[in-house]
């Protein structure tokens, strides 16, 4: 992708030198009923109770303890390689993240309407976000709560070596996407999918309907594809195929037979990699929202 020396989004929050960000936040249930296992046994003796009052005091002031646990290595000092490839990734993210905005702000002014763009937040290991606990294992996601992106840069490098999506625009297409979950949310599509999920009878029609989300947000990262070509001439030889190549790699059932060795499509809450690559290159395509209805009717 051509992106070095453009303009680069203004949108941006770097907790990367945090050790965790966003002013202290009680943790969420989730996060309580994980640790309460672990912590169980500490309240037994005076040393145990010690040990959790000083975890909790550290936890206060915003280092978080769970980063042990997970291995993340958060609070552990990048060394001068790690940061200089982290700052280059922060600057691509931030290029791409202006394209979304120019692209998005267009399409938006053309219906009559004013775009109001995502805050991306970049880190490593872990962050607190409006949606609760955020750590390297989530990967990027899109929290409504608050319009924020939360990019953690390792995963790129998980997507490289775990996933074998190498390539700079694999990843302004996980950027792109979790752009589209944001287009959903001031469309209130989300909005109207959480109260469906309420309706539904059963985790499989709840996770089908995630699907479609899903599966939306990657045909809008395909529009976004198509209308910054067509703007910016961005695109480079292999790029397309570095963005179906990662759509592939994060497919449910690449992943779960990966992972498994098996199956399981009722938990599948992304879609698979030919749903994947084939909504992406349907948004690619046409370049129109009007082509990305994967709700139907």
């Amino acid at each position: 992708m051509k992106w070095k020396d453009r303009k680069r989004s203004s949108n941006v929050e770097d907790r990367r030198s945090s050790s965790g960000g966003g002013g202290f936040k009680m943790p969420s249930l989730q996060t309580l009923l994980f640790i309460y296992p672990l912590i169980k046994p500490l309240l037994k003796s005076k040393i145990g109770l010690f040990v959790v009052a000083v975890g909790a005091i550290a936890y206060i002031s915003g280092f978080n303890p769970l980063s042990i646990i997970s291995g993340s290595g958060q609070n552990a000092p990048a060394t001068k390689e790690q940061k200089l490839k982290d700052d280059e990734s922060a600057a691509f993210m931030s290029t791409v993240l202006a394209d979304t905005e120019d692209v998005w702000s267009a399409i938006f002014r053309n219906s009559g309407y004013t775009y109001k763009p995502p805050k991306m937040v970049l880190y490593r290991g872990s962050t607190r976000s409006g949606c609760g606990y955020a750590n390297a294992q989530m990967g990027p996601f899109y929290c409504p709560n608050d319009q924020k992106i939360y990019v953690d840069l390792g995963f790129f490098d998980e997507l490289k070596n775990k996933f074998k999506a190498s390539g700079d625009f694999a990843q302004a297409y996980v950027l792109a996407h979790e752009v589209g979950h944001h287009i959903q949310n001031l469309q209130g599509t989300l909005e109207k999918v959480e109260m469906a999920k309420q309706r539904s009878y059963g985790k499989a029609g709840q996770n089908a309907l995630q699907v479609k989300v899903e599966l939306q947000a990657d045909c809008y990262a395909g529009v976004w594809t198509h209308q910054a070509q067509k703007m910016k001439k961005i695109l480079e030889k292999g790029d397309i195929d570095e963005a179906l190549n990662a759509a592939s790699a994060i497919g449910d059932d690449h992943i779960q037979k990966q992972t498994t060795g098996y199956v399981m499509p009722d938990s599948f809450t992304h879609g698979t990699s030919k749903q994947r690559m084939k909504w992406f290159y349907r948004g690619l395509k046409s370049g129109d929202l009007r082509d990305c209805n994967t709700f139907g009717g």
